[in-house]
């Protein structure tokens, strides 16, 4: 019943380029790349200029997002939501499908998943395997780019699907949601370094460490319910109870909300600002990390 209810959340190559094929991309079905990178390293924008999968619009992350807020990528306003994915074409109506380029299979397009989902948008999927095996499966890709009519969008921010700082800081002695961290182990504990300047590695007391990537076959899609429930109930995460995830900027933290969204849990929140906040507002003794003997930088105020 699980596998027939929320089958859905993930859509097959083979499914899309049947639809595409079909003629039925358009105002009812809509395809986005939602790919993104450090600027210095690749420039998704102009990758997907050269190319894509046909009909697939660009998602632009740093455009969608709260322009305001000192933190990376913090949820936009229901407007700005609205008004960004409407000149996109997708209505309230469409069904949208997200992919990204990632090397592994797929990085940023859960994020995009996921806020659909919280704005109020349940027909969206993810494209399984994501270009990667697109491209691997012989499918077409295009250089062309579609200009759709601007639809209709009406957002609905479920705000019980998002933490905040004050939130999580009172859980740790509430203890009233589970809370996941999907960053690598060595973030995590504080032994590799986080990217980018003025952040130190570790991880919220009370959290529990499942790196996004372990979600992924070695393919770079899905792993199935039956592994994914494994992975859940070996770190004693009961999905019958809230919970939280988190991670550098609120993007890998969604790999686990669709994980267990695959399962039933459709109420998963995710702290949007996440270690990129915690680290710059939490007290020291909220900071747990293994950077301060293992970083030759130890005298940094953040690293203890």
């Amino acid at each position: 019943m699980v596998q027939q209810l929320f089958s859905r959340a993930l859509v097959s190559a083979k499914w899309l380029a049947d639809c595409i094929k079909a003629n039925r991309l358009g105002p009812s079905l809509r395809v986005l790349d939602a790919s993104w990178y450090p600027p210095e390293e690749r420039n998704a924008r102009k990758e997907y200029q050269e190319r894509h999968i046909p009909g697939a619009s660009f998602f632009d992350f740093d455009e969608c997002k709260d322009k305001s807020s000192p933190y990376e990528l913090m949820l936009p306003s229901e407007n700005q939501f609205a008004d960004y994915v409407g000149n996109l074409g997708i209505s309230s109506s469409t069904h949208v499908v997200v992919y990204d380029c990632f090397h592994l299979g797929t990085l940023y397009a859960p994020r995009a998943w996921w806020m659909f989902r919280v704005f109020g948008h349940k027909d969206v999927s993810l494209l399984d395997g994501g270009f990667k095996n697109w491209l691997q499966e012989g499918y077409p890709v295009t250089s062309k780019i579609i200009k759709p009519d601007p639809a209709v969008f009406h957002a609905k921010l479920n705000r019980s699907h998002v933490k905040n700082f004050e939130e999580m800081l009172e859980n740790i002695e509430s203890k009233k949601f589970q809370v996941v961290d999907s960053r690598p182990e060595g973030m995590y504990s504080g032994t590799e370094p986080e990217p980018g300047e003025g952040i130190y590695p570790g991880h919220i007391p009370g959290t529990v460490n499942m790196p996004f990537y372990t979600f992924l076959t070695e393919s770079g899609h899905e792993k199935s319910l039956e592994e994914i429930q494994k992975m859940f109930k070996e770190k004693n995460i009961d999905l019958g109870k809230p919970l939280a995830v988190t991670c550098r900027r609120g993007v890998t933290a969604c790999h686990v909300a669709l994980a267990a969204f695959l399962l039933g849990k459709e109420d998963t929140a995710i702290y949007d600002g996440s270690w990129a906040e915690w680290f710059r507002r939490a007290k020291p003794e909220h900071i747990i990390t293994e950077w301060k003997r293992n970083s030759p930088d130890a005298s940094h105020p953040r690293a203890g």
